[in-house]
Formats: structure tokens, sequence, C-alpha cells
């Protein structure tokens, strides 16, 4: 099983709020699409979400790589941020904290592991007889925020296997829960807010969006990932049936779709000499940045799959 990679060992390190220009790269300017919405960001790129709000918003996703970006642009744009982290990524937390209070945004700092039900509830409900951790995660948000307006789940972990009759079955189910499962399980309380006790304000909690992040991988599929590419392909039918339920009550739903993006996330899965010229072969010769990526969160779509692949057809993606 992969380890998380950290941003301190990205050589050269990844581009946060850095985009692309005539000049080389140049920093993002914020426009306060997002002022005084508040973001909590919880866990990492390996189990991630988002959530924004436009009042109040929560993101969920990893402090570092694209959830990083996601989150420094964010607070560019005028959102206050709260991250829920595991204890591992104390560092790279600690280092978008501060990021994120350069913008002159508030940034929390909540440690926890959304999959660990036992250890959630101990740590915020300890009286509590039965909670689900994403239930306790949405009943803290609550109580901190009172309102959720955008989710944004953004979560991904990923592993190689060239050969799929060595794959591991009990590798896949965690791949699932941790890519899958976890979205499902976040967007479930957090919608009605346990026991429904949010459902006659749902047009103000949610106020109009839900960004679920995805991969290209689900339309072009991948040799080396099949278990990955499937949980990735499992996030469109989640968002396109969300559609369907969701936008007569003036929910938005889309996706995002990246395609290679230099993140902690390959130094997880690749060797030092596979990573050597990586992303190189794309048409924009290098791999995309988590600052490229992360502007798709920020902005207003309706009904999308949005694909951020380095101008790599798809075909099938729309």
């Amino acid at each position: 099983m992969s380890q998380m990679g950290d941003e301190k060992d990205m050589v050269p390190p990844s581009e946060s709020s850095r985009l692309e220009s005539s000049n080389g790269f140049v920093e993002y300017i914020g426009s306060n699409k997002l002022k005084d919405k508040k973001v909590l960001i919880t866990r990492g790129e390996s189990v991630a979400s988002i959530l924004l709000s436009i009042l109040r918003s929560l993101l969920t996703s990893r402090s570092s790589g694209i959830g990083r970006s996601v989150a420094v642009l964010m607070a560019r744009e005028g959102a206050d941020i709260t991250i829920v982290y595991l204890p591992e990524e104390q560092e790279d937390a600690n280092v978008t904290k501060e990021l994120v209070e350069n913008e002159k945004r508030s940034c929390l700092l909540i440690r926890g592991d959304l999959r660990n039900n036992k250890s959630m509830q101990a740590k915020y409900f300890p009286s509590a007889a039965s909670f689900a951790g994403s239930q306790i995660f949405s009943f803290v948000l609550y109580s901190r925020f009172k309102k959720i307006n955008v989710l944004v789940n953004n979560a991904s972990q990923q592993y190689i296997c060239k050969d799929f009759t060595q794959i591991e079955l009990d590798q896949v189910e965690d791949l699932f829960r941790t890519n899958i499962l976890q979205m499902f399980a976040i967007t479930k309380y957090a919608l009605p807010h346990v026991k429904g006790r949010l459902v006659r304000h749902i047009a103000t909690v949610f106020a109009h969006r839900i960004i679920n992040n995805t991969s290209v991988v689900t339309f072009r599929g991948s040799s080396s990932m099949v278990d990955y590419a499937s949980t990735k392909g499992a996030i469109v039918g989640f968002t396109r049936s969300l559609v369907l339920q969701l936008t007569p009550k003036g929910i938005r739903v889309n996706a995002v779709a990246p395609g290679a993006i230099y993140t902690p996330i390959q130094l997880d899965t690749r060797d030092p000499s596979s990573m050597e010229g990586w992303g190189s072969d794309k048409q924009l010769g290098r791999p995309g940045q988590p600052s490229e990526v992360a502007p798709a969160s920020c902005s207003w779509l309706a009904k999308t799959v949005l694909s951020t692949d380095m101008g790599i057809p798809t075909k099938t993606c729309s």
C-alpha cells in the first residue's frame, strides 16, 4: 500500500497559486467571488471532498496538492477555511494554514479521520450512542458554521497494478471506500443534516452547488489503475444522478475531471525514475499544476463534467 507523499518532497515544488502566462507563471488574482464564505477542508488528497458555500463553505480535501490550491484560491476569493486532516498531514496542514492566513482569511485546523467512526465519535461526541464519521463531521460543521451552501467532493487515492490478476481485493475495497463511499456519506449527512434537521433550510444550506472531483481516466481508461478508474467512473454516475435529484431543489451539481496533475499523490504511486519527464508527453509538454485545476472549483457551472486535462480529447466527456 502506498504512503502519502508530501509537498516538501516535491522537486520542483508544485504550483498552488500561480497560473501560466506568456511571461511564465503569474499569481492568480481573486475577485471576491467567495467573499466571507466559510470553507472546511477534511482529510487528505487520499481522502478528500470539498464543501464550499456561498454564505458558509466546506472543503474536504488534502492540505496539499489540488486541495491546498483550492483552499488558497478560495481564500483569495474571500473565503475562510477550516481543514480536517490526518495526523500524518500535520506539516502540510500547517503550511496550508499559513498560506490561507497570508490571504488575510482565517484557517482553522481540525485533526481527524472521517473513515474512522469510532475515533471521530470519541473525539467529538463521546456520549453519543451511534454516529457515523461523516454524520459527526456534518454535525460539527453545522455547530460551528450554521450553513453549508456548496459541496465539492474531492476524494482521491490511487495505486498502480499493471497485472489485473495481481490486484489485491482488499485494496480495491479500500479505494472504493476512500474515493466514492465517503463521498456518498458526506453528501447524505450534509444535505438533510442529521435526521432532517436542516431540510427546511435546504435552499440556504447548500445554496446552489455541489462539485465532485473525478478524473479523465473515467473516459479513456487506465491499464495500470483499473480500480482507480472504476471509482472515478462511479463519481461521474453519482454526479449525473444527483443532477436529476437535486436540480429541482435549486442545487447545481457538476464534476471536475483533472488529467495528469503534478501533486504529491504522484509520488505515492510512482518510483523516482518514472517521475523523470512525467507528463512531458502531454500536448503542453508538461503535467498540469494544482493551481490550473483549482479555478474550476471557484467558478460557476451547471450540469457539467469539466475536463481539465491539458487539451487531450476524452471523446465522451461533455
